[in-house]
Formats: C-alpha cells, sequence, structure tokens
C-alpha cells in the first residue's frame, strides 16, 4: 500500500523532445517544455519555480492544477440530493468554485505509479472522504499523465463513488501561453473553439440553464481568430462553458480547441471525451510573481478547462455530474502539439 505523501515533491517526464513537470500538490503540471518551429523550447504553462510555492500562494489562480470535486461553480454552494440538502464552502462572490477552500488542488495526492521509460506516464491517487468540503460519499480518485507520442501529452481522470451518490467534475486548470509563459498577454494568439453553443451567465457567473448559439456574438470561435478580437465586447473577459457539439472525432476524443502563437508558430490541439469546456482569459490574474520572476498580470494566459457544465447539480437540462456507486466517473484530455 502506498504511504501516505508528507510533502511536495516534482516529477519529471521527457521523451527527449517534451519535458512535463508535475508535483504531488494538487497533481499540477508546473512546466511543459515544447519545441517552436526552430527547434527552441519554451515553458508554456504558467506557475511557479518550486512545488512549495503553490502552497505559499494560497488561494493562487489554480496554476496547472486538477481542480475537484466539482470543477468550477454551482449556485449559492448548495444542491439536494434525495431529499437531502448540502451546503458547500462560498469562495467565489455568492457561490462554491473548484471543490471549495480546499478542493482537490489543495492536498497531497499520492503516486500509485511512476514510469521513466520509453511512454514516460505518472499516476496521482486520492481517497476523499465523506463530507469533504461538503460533499456526500468516499471517492477514490486517480489521474494518469503520459506522453504518448513525441508531441502529445495525454490526462485520463478517473473516480468511483465509493458509498454514496455525488457529483464529480474533474477538470486540468492549466494557463496556457504559446510564446512562452514569460512573453506577455495571449491576446495575438489564434483560436478556434469546435462549439457552436454557449451556457450565458448571470452576474454571478452562475449559468441560466440557457443553451445560446455563438451566432453573431463574440463568444464565436468556429473559425480561427485573435483571442483579444472581440474580447472588449465581454465584460470582464472570456470565462465561460462552450458545449462541445461540432469538433472531428478521433478514438472517442472530440476536437475541443485549436490554440496557435502567430511568432514562435506553437500549435495546441486539445480533443476531450468531456462535453464542455471552460474558455478562460486570465482575467482575475493580477501581478503573480511567477516562473524566474516572470510577473503574470491580466490575459497573461488562457485556460481550456475540459468539463461538465458548471452548476450542472442544480440543472436538470445539462448532462448530469451525478455518480452512482460503485460507478466509474471517467475524463481524458489530450493535448497535442504541433508547429506550423
Amino acid at each position: 500500500m502506498a504511504s501516505e505523501p508528507k510533502k511536495a515533491e516534482l516529477f519529471e517526464l521527457s521523451n527527449g523532445t517534451i519535458t512535463v513537470k508535475l508535483t504531488n500538490f494538487g497533481a499540477t503540471i508546473t512546466s511543459l517544455l515544447v519545441p517552436d518551429a526552430h527547434g527552441n523550447l519554451a515553458d508554456v504553462v504558467l506557475g511557479f519555480d518550486s512545488p512549495d510555492h503553490y502552497y505559499i500562494s494560497g488561494n493562487a489562480p489554480y496554476f496547472g492544477c486538477i481542480v475537484g470535486r466539482v470543477a468550477n461553480r454551482i449556485k449559492d454552494g448548495q444542491f439536494s440530493l434525495n431529499g437531502v440538502l448540502y451546503s458547500l464552502p462560498i469562495n467565489n462572490g455568492p457561490n462554491s468554485l473548484h471543490g471549495g477552500n480546499k478542493g482537490f488542488d489543495k492536498i497531497l495526492w499520492e503516486v500509485a505509479e511512476y514510469n521513466k521509460g520509453e511512454k514516460p506516464s505518472i499516476t496521482f491517487k486520492y481517497h476523499s472522504k465523506d463530507g469533504e468540503e461538503g460533499y456526500p460519499g468516499d471517492v477514490a480518485v486517480t489521474a494518469t499523465y503520459s506522453l504518448q507520442s513525441n508531441m502529445s501529452l495525454k490526462l485520463e481522470m478517473e473516480a468511483i463513488s465509493i458509498d454514496k451518490p455525488t457529483p464529480i467534475n474533474l477538470a486540468q486548470h492549466t494557463y496556457w501561453n504559446l510564446a512562452g509563459h514569460n512573453s506577455g498577454n495571449v491576446l495575438e494568439h489564434l483560436i478556434q473553439i469546435w462549439a457552436s453553443h454557449i451556457t450565458p451567465v448571470d452576474k454571478s457567473s452562475i449559468p441560466t440553464g440557457e443553451i445560446m448559439s455563438v451566432n453573431g456574438t463574440p463568444f464565436d470561435f468556429n473559425t480561427e481568430s485573435r483571442v483579444g478580437s472581440r474580447i472588449d465586447k465581454v465584460p470582464g473577459g472570456y470565462d465561460h462553458n462552450y458545449v462541445l457539439d461540432c469538433g472531428e472525432e478521433r478514438s472517442g476524443l472530440k476536437r475541443v480547441a485549436r490554440v496557435k502563437d502567430p511568432l514562435s508558430l506553437r500549435v495546441l490541439n486539445i480533443w476531450t471525451d468531456a462535453p464542455g469546456v471552460q474558455f478562460y482569459t486570465a482575467n482575475y490574474v493580477d501581478g503573480v510573481v511567477g516562473k524566474g520572476g516572470a510577473v503574470y498580470e491580466k490575459h497573461s494566459g488562457l485556460c481550456l478547462e475540459t468539463q461538465g457544465f458548471p452548476n450542472a447539480i442544480n440543472q436538470p437540462n445539462f448532462p448530469s455530474v451525478l455518480v452512482q456507486p460503485g460507478a466509474k466517473y471517467k475524463h481524458t484530455m489530450l493535448f497535442e502539439f504541433s508547429t506550423e
């Protein structure tokens, strides 16, 4: 049996082309080196120099971590199940965000497996207890990161509800800057999102329940556009869930988005089996001192968090995030890099 982890440690997966560093604190990607069109490496994720900084920074902007038990927002931090009202920590306006005050991003995961061979991989695991952050039931969670090819990183998340029905919705919260983590804002990045609808939100960023067409709105990225091309028409910036309904499919995964940095010509394609993706443009990042003393400001990265829909536990018309005892929640993401 694996021993309880005592401290945050750093682990590395490398295949000679890309190198990813991770910590067991939050099952977090801390660094990801990817070559540009000329073979020059840059670290394309925002983060901190050492695992300890993820502790110290307190409520850091969820750099690179896995968030849960339920990612995104739950309205008023409440939901009812089988006649019982559950109350969660309120940590984002009037709502509960990303699992509460001490979600999966702020705990030490065990390292269940660590392979440095031809296909390097690491599996983190965590046992979330009944009542933790207000959620019902014991849940066994694993997250496996693996380098699938010389230019792709795969993440497979699984969770089993052991004894009670409970909502589960895990998301990976990396902030991407394909020009390099310390290169300023991402407003010139080009992005395409394969989604013809979003779930519009109220003033506290809770979905209204409507499924709205992106046609003729600043949310339409069905054709490639600059991240910043219409951001001024979205109060505060993008922080919205897109309904993944029109992407190409491959090996059971839908194409979510394609992001390109026009300077380095690095390209990231993201694939998933989740129903939605939160497109977030680091609107609340404000003078965070990160790796190598880099100061991360607003829009210094972008997140594409594949997920179940926000507040789905309270929205019967959204895909269900409820997992019954003995059932397995599965969520896979593939990050494919290339250059043009």
